[in-house]
């Protein structure tokens, strides 16, 4: 089995927060309950609890002339994923927030696009122009 990634989550409304990630993203739903649902986002599990508004304060920050969230959470996809999900979003008209090309002809050279989900969450979709470079300096 390979090494899999949970996190734990608040959620405004639960019914949304499926209707995003299976019918916008494609993510299949796991075990779940009436204020609570398992995603199973790219073979990671998040847990969505219904627990009404929350607030995260988090400042965003800039990255080579790009304002880019300090809260956010993503996956990191082959180019031919990436292009899929891109894809799948344009075909539903869900807005892109921002899309990046970051470290260019670097080391660590990778594009990302960011949507929001019904919590007000940031979703990063991340493709390296090298899989090896994902933790290279």
């Amino acid at each position: 089995m390979t090494t899999q990634f949970h996190l734990a989550l608040p959620c405004v409304s639960i019914n949304k927060t499926r209707v995003f990630y299976k019918d916008i993203l494609g993510a299949d739903i796991g075990r779940s309950a009436v204020k609570w649902a398992d995603v199973n986002l790219f073979d990671h599990q998040i847990t969505f609890t219904e627990c009404g508004p929350f607030k995260f304060d988090s400042k965003s920050y800039n990255f080579n002339g790009d304002i880019l969230p300090s809260f956010h959470f993503g996956v990191i996809l082959k180019k031919e994923e990436w292009n899929k999900v891109r894809e799948r979003l344009d075909s539903k008209n869900i807005p892109i927030a921002s899309e990046v090309k970051f470290l260019e002809n670097k080391t660590g050279e990778h594009q990302s696009f960011f949507v929001k989900d019904p919590n007000d969450y940031t979703v990063e979709f991340k493709c390296f122009a090298k899989s090896s470079d994902v933790f290279n300096a």
